[in-house]
């Protein structure tokens, strides 16, 4: 099992004023086994691409799979594979966005677009915090529905994500982790009106419950604040966690 970065854990302030090159080589540091490069956070793809390959074990698409009218987004697909494929990494994330009842009939397509594309790029789906993509119902309709379509995704489980929704994390989990093949660790707090992502320790859901349901051999990351003035050492001391937690040496 490898334990990765996702680089918008150093927040969009210190990657917008650094770049993620930069937050890369502080991972690498701190023992991380690879980042998650972010989408959203690239100011310049075309020259930013080039020089984190090879660093990358996940591209993170900010674009969902599936448009807002259940339409398979072909272009965000290609735009997310192609960054993937400069990277070099071996894993694309996305959403299914507004994939729904009336989208079954494009996995055909999304499966003859899969099929021509570089096979050491592996697409992994992700819950997020929206109703569309977020809700178990809605993952297990998704993941019915692929199956019965020839298609064989994985999951990018976000631990944290489901509180968005009003979801159980620790029945996302019984319910999903045959699909799952990569862990977004993430601990959450409640705050007036809203969910924030915290570091596991701090969290008040059963984190470690979650990852007990969840498979060990799957690549983890963390996606919550490093906060510090020693950020290698705050980004050490949480890679810790993760690995104590799993029995790693």
């Amino acid at each position: 099992m490898k334990v990765l970065i996702s680089l918008s854990s150093f927040g969009s302030a210190e990657t917008g004023r650094h770049g993620q090159l930069w937050c890369t080589e502080l991972a690498n540091q701190a023992g991380a086994d690879g980042v998650e490069v972010r989408g959203e956070l690239l100011h310049d793809a075309a020259t930013e691409l080039p020089a984190l390959a090879g660093f990358a074990a996940v591209y993170s698409s900010p674009e969902g799979l599936w448009t807002a009218q259940g339409q398979l987004d072909e272009a965000a697909l290609e735009r997310g594979l192609r960054a993937a494929q400069v990277l070099r990494a071996p894993r694309l994330k996305m959403a299914i966005g507004g994939f729904g009842a009336a989208s079954h009939p494009s996995l055909a397509r999304l499966k003859v677009l899969l099929s021509a594309v570089d096979p050491s790029v592996e697409l992994v789906i992700e819950n997020d915090q929206t109703a569309t993509a977020g809700t178990l119902p809605a993952l297990q309709a998704f993941f019915d529905a692929q199956a019965r379509a020839g298609l064989d995704l994985g999951m990018t489980f976000d631990m944290g994500n489901w509180h968005w929704q009003g979801e159980c994390p620790l029945q996302a989990a019984q319910a999903l982790a045959h699909r799952v093949r990569y862990v977004h660790c993430k601990g959450v707090q409640r705050q007036p009106g809203k969910w924030v992502a915290v570091p596991l320790m701090d969290s008040v859901a059963p984190w470690r419950a979650v990852l007990r349901a969840l498979p060990a051999d799957v690549p983890h990351a963390i996606e919550y604040p490093l906060i510090g003035d020693d950020l290698i050492a705050v980004t050490r001391a949480e890679l810790a966690v993760i690995r104590e937690a799993r029995r790693l040496p």
